[in-house]
C-alpha cells in the first residue's frame, strides 16, 4: 500500500482485516452534531439524557459507522477506494470516553464488478456495538 493509494484490487484477499480504534471524547460528540446537524438531546444534553433508558448520553450511531470508514479510506481497502453500500444494525450504546474499535474484513473479492465485500464490525471492549457489511470499488493496478 502507498500512501496516495491503498491496496489494489489484485493485492487483496479474502480474509484480510484491519482496524481504527478511538477514545471518544465530549468535544468529538459536539462536533458531530454540528457537522451532521443531528442535534437530538440524547447526544448533547445530559438532564435530558438523565431521563431515557441510558440514563446518560449517547455517541451518535453514525459515529461509529464513520469509524468504519476510516478503516475503509485509510486502511483496507485504503486510500482510492469508493464506498458503495453499508448495512449496519446498531446493538448497543457507545458512551463519551468510550474506545470503539471499528474492524473491516474482507469477505468476497468480485473481479469482474472490482467490488469488494467486507464485514464491518465495531466493539467497545469484548462489546459488538455495532455490526454490518460493506461494498467498496477498488482500482486494478495498471497495465504495464
Amino acid at each position: 500500500m502507498q500512501d496516495l493509494h491503498g491496496y489494489y484490487l489484485e493485492d487483496l484477499e479474502v480474509g484480510m482485516s484491519d482496524f481504527y480504534a478511538k477514545t471518544i471524547s465530549e468535544s468529538d460528540v459536539y462536533m458531530f452534531a454540528g457537522i451532521s446537524g443531528d442535534n437530538n438531546p440524547i447526544h448533547i444534553n445530559d438532564e435530558y439524557a438523565k431521563t431515557t433508558p441510558f440514563e446518560k448520553r449517547i455517541v451518535h450511531g453514525m459515529f461509529s459507522a464513520a469509524l468504519i470508514s476510516t478503516v475503509a479510506g485509510t486502511r483496507l481497502p485504503g486510500p482510492g477506494a469508493i464506498y458503495i453500500d453499508q448495512q449496519i444494525k446498531f446493538r448497543a450504546p457507545v458512551f463519551i470516553g468510550d474506545t470503539a474499535k471499528a474492524t473491516l474484513t474482507i469477505t468476497e473479492i468480485d473481479q469482474k464488478r472490482r467490488r469488494v465485500t467486507a464485514k464491518t464490525d465495531v466493539h467497545v471492549g469484548e462489546k459488538l456495538v455495532a455490526t454490518g457489511s460493506a461494498t467498496f470499488m477498488v482500482d486494478r493496478k495498471e497495465a504495464v
